[in-house]
């Protein structure tokens, strides 16, 4: 089987340490992994991050190349932190509404991923921040008025994928309203679908528009759509993202170590659930153990089960190959930091 077509392709993984695990590279070079997620643990400095990088790259397949992606928001959630730049989060942007600074933002981040070589960035968050007392978004999100939201996320969208780095729109349909924080415990919404279509739907909606390459969707229960499942075990809530919004891409399921799924459903079974729901691309972003039992599931699902999510990991992996690691040259200070990103940056924090 060519390794395009292993059912692994599928699962994006997590690790401890500064260093592959040797079964976790025994695994990605034989193409049973699809993607890694970097986390601060993983990163000690820049020279050791693109060691690690340039490891776990070459280690796979020519035909399945390996993405590697990390959660670079801004403000709270940033794994690259100094000597990287250290960005406000997307709400101060977000209320300066200067859609140049957002491109800027969104430009900067993807050079300084692509310089450790890192093609994907599970940003930006694109909920609205709807409820004050949501103790998981708040500042992440641009802002609480949806078409604000809308607008400055295509803007990010726009410019980083531009700069060759893919993004991912979260946490659909919408996390933020909830109370619970879906790491911990499982939210539900009671929202009808106008209030859904009204609030939570217009920046995904902005998001597909600017052609997105990847959505990540939200372990929280929409109950309007279904009563029972949370929108990653949903095919009734995936239909909407997929039937009425109108998005043919890459489609993640948000950890599935959180406690929102993980304390309710077996990894086998939200495999099952995942998959048929419409999921295509699985996160288990920490323990080994859960990570082989989801590859072993994975590995027994039938052909027809894995098709089409196989196809799209394949097409997003030809649009984004990940970028090629700069050489330093001999001698040379390697980059971080960037001065033109910690005079924006700084500029931001002041408000011009």
């Amino acid at each position: 089987m060519s390794a395009k077509w292993q059912p692994g392709q599928l699962l994006f993984v997590g690790f401890e340490g500064t260093e592959c695990p040797r079964p976790l590279a025994e695994l990605v070079a034989a193409g049973r992994v699809g993607g890694v997620i970097l986390f601060s643990r993983n990163i000690s400095d820049p020279a050791q991050l693109r060691r690690l990088v340039t490891k776990l790259r070459d280690l796979a397949p020519k035909e399945a190349p390996l993405s590697i992606a990390i959660d670079q928001e801004g403000g709270r959630v940033q794994r690259l932190r100094a000597p990287w730049t250290e960005w406000p989060p997307l709400r101060r942007f977000g209320e300066l509404g200067e859609l140049t600074w957002i491109a800027e933002l969104a430009r900067a981040l993807a050079t300084e991923l692509s310089e450790c070589g890192i093609g994907l960035d599970f940003a930006p968050v694109v909920d609205v921040d709807s409820n004050p007392a949501n103790p998981i978004i708040g500042d992440r999100s641009f802002s609480r008025d949806p078409a604000r939201v809308a607008t400055q996320a295509a803007v990010f969208i726009q410019a980083m994928q531009a700069a060759g780095v893919a993004c991912c729109a979260k946490h659909f349909p919408g996390h933020g309203d909830t109370h619970l924080d879906s790491h911990l415990a499982l939210p539900r919404l009671p929202h009808d679908l106008d209030r859904l279509f009204e609030v939570e739907l217009p920046p995904f909606a902005a998001a597909i528009a600017a052609g997105v390459a990847s959505i990540m969707t939200a372990h929280v229960v929409f109950e309007a759509v279904d009563k029972v499942r949370p929108a990653t075990f949903s095919p009734d809530v995936i239909a909407v993202l997929r039937e009425q919004l109108g998005f043919g891409g890459l489609l993640f399921s948000d950890d599935l170590e959180m406690k929102a799924v993980a304390d309710h459903w077996e990894p086998r079974h939200m495999v099952e659930a995942a998959l048929g729901a419409g999921i295509d691309a699985l996160l288990v972003c920490q323990r080994f153990d859960f990570v082989t039992e989801v590859l072993a599931r994975l590995e027994r699902s039938r052909d027809s089960q894995l098709e089409q999510a196989l196809g799209r990991v394949a097409a997003f992996k030809l649009a984004f190959p990940g970028p090629t690691i700069p050489e330093e040259p001999p001698g040379d200070v390697a980059r971080p930091p960037y001065p033109e990103h910690l005079a924006l940056a700084d500029l931001v924090v002041r408000g011009g």
